[in-house]
């Protein structure tokens, strides 16, 4: 079994958003073909006591701590030196060290990096003798392009300026490893518009699954929810800006006109810390702000549909494939459904090896899920959910039907080891 030196921006366990649902699946799936050496940091201090979990998988893991609160600060060399300020962000001797000798002393010919921060730790010689292939997951500078769009001066300034750096960085990271994957054929077609340098074949899409054994609707759950509520719910990290303005967005603009036409409706906001924006949001009629749960399965079982209003998404939005998976019908908005669906599974590469051959779709309709943008319209689509219960159970149905044939993570995991060899 050959050895893999794997480096991730954040522990991937427990796999409770969305960057670390990926990032965890990969490791699995790794670790069936591999011996993993996993270098990472721990962001969250809940989180150090998942090591021994993560240990399971791996020859060896080192675990470098970050604080987001002085790692931001820090960030700001990247203003005096040039550079991204993820980098400096990302930037620990120790991890550095850790890296330089593991390869060394075991002789690691193959590395996966997730996440482009992670990059620089092989981003010079004699670690670029490795085969390194590099999943970004998102085109991360489009994504700050999206938030200078959004924001005033100076964040507006400072953002721009991220993005303009940090493609940069990656395009120089995809000119010099092996391969460069994205999570959705949407992603890696707008990667090649940005980096038109690359060979198209070397940038490819290798796409999420849903865990379906976890996320099962046969199974029996507590009803959190009470007696005569029909609930709206979303779910996720509510820290996160993107979610962060979806609520508020939804909340304010959209959720008052179906709480007028259905008293009885509830939007419950499902996710572990809730900013203080988010928080407020519990003083409107019909609003629940849980904060963290243990475990989001019953949210979901017991609400009578999910809505993932995202205004602002990069990548593929793993709440809405789980709440699928879970049998639960699902009102989204089209940034949200950007990189969900058959078309988005391959990116078209041209060498025979990156072919998907036999996991190749045919472009469908999406099945358990309605897209709305317009507020009315998104109104009239969630009342109708409501009313026709078993219209609605029908589609949830559908959709986890749908998530069966598409989602496996198993199955879209293996391009990756044949990228790698």
């Amino acid at each position: 079994m050959h050895d893999l030196l794997f480096l991730v921006h954040r522990i991937p366990f427990p796999p409770n958003k969305g960057d670390k649902v990926r990032s965890f699946h990969l490791l699995r799936h790794l670790a069936q073909h591999y011996r993993v050496w996993l270098g990472t940091f721990v962001d969250d201090p809940d989180d150090w006591q998942h090591i021994d979990e993560v240990r399971r998988f791996c020859a060896d893991v080192y675990c470098a701590p970050l604080d987001p609160r002085r790692a931001k600060p820090w960030s700001l060399r990247g203003l005096a030196t040039g550079e991204p300020l993820t980098l400096p962000y990302y930037r620990h001797a120790g991890l550095q060290a850790w890296v330089d000798q593991v390869v060394t002393a075991q002789g690691i010919e193959r590395a996966l990096v997730f996440s482009s921060a992670m990059a620089q730790y092989l981003h010079r010689p004699p670690l670029d003798r490795l085969r390194r292939v590099m999943d970004f997951v998102d085109v991360d500078s489009a994504k700050w392009a999206q938030y200078a769009d959004g924001k005033p001066w100076p964040l507006s300034w400072i953002y721009r300026r991220e993005s303009q750096r940090l493609l940069a960085f990656e395009r120089a990271v995809a000119r010099e490893f092996a391969a460069s994957v994205f999570v959705t054929a949407d992603e890696a077609a707008l990667f090649r518009q940005l980096a038109p340098e690359i060979p198209a074949e070397r940038v490819l899409a290798v796409s999420n699954g849903v865990d379906t054994d976890y996320f099962n609707p046969e199974q029996d759950y507590p009803n959190p929810y009470l007696a005569k509520e029909r609930v709206l719910v979303f779910t996720g990290a509510m820290d996160y800006w993107a979610n962060v303005d979806a609520v508020e967005w939804f909340a304010r603009t959209v959720f008052p006109e179906i709480h007028r036409a259905a008293p009885d409706s509830r939007f419950y906001i499902v996710g572990a810390r809730p900013t203080t924006a988010v928080q407020e949001l519990a003083a409107l009629p019909g609003i629940h702000v849980t904060g963290t749960v243990p475990d989001v399965r019953p949210y979901i079982a017991h609400a009578a549909f999910s809505i993932a209003p995202l205004r602002i998404a990069r990548g593929v939005q793993n709440k809405v494939l789980e709440a699928l998976a879970m049998g639960k019908a699902v009102l989204a908005t089209s940034a949200a459904m950007e990189g969900i669906g058959p078309s988005q599974m391959s990116s078209n590469p041209t060498t025979p090896l990156l072919q998907p051959s036999d996991r190749s779709f045919e472009k469908e309709e999406f099945e358990g899920i309605l897209v709305a943008d317009d507020p009315a319209e998104l109104v009239q689509q969630a009342l109708a959910l409501l009313e026709n219960s078993v219209e609605t159970e029908n589609a949830g149905r559908s959709g986890r039907e749908w998530v069966l044939r598409h989602y496996d993570w198993d199955g879209n995991l293996s391009r990756m080891a044949a990228v790698l060899e």
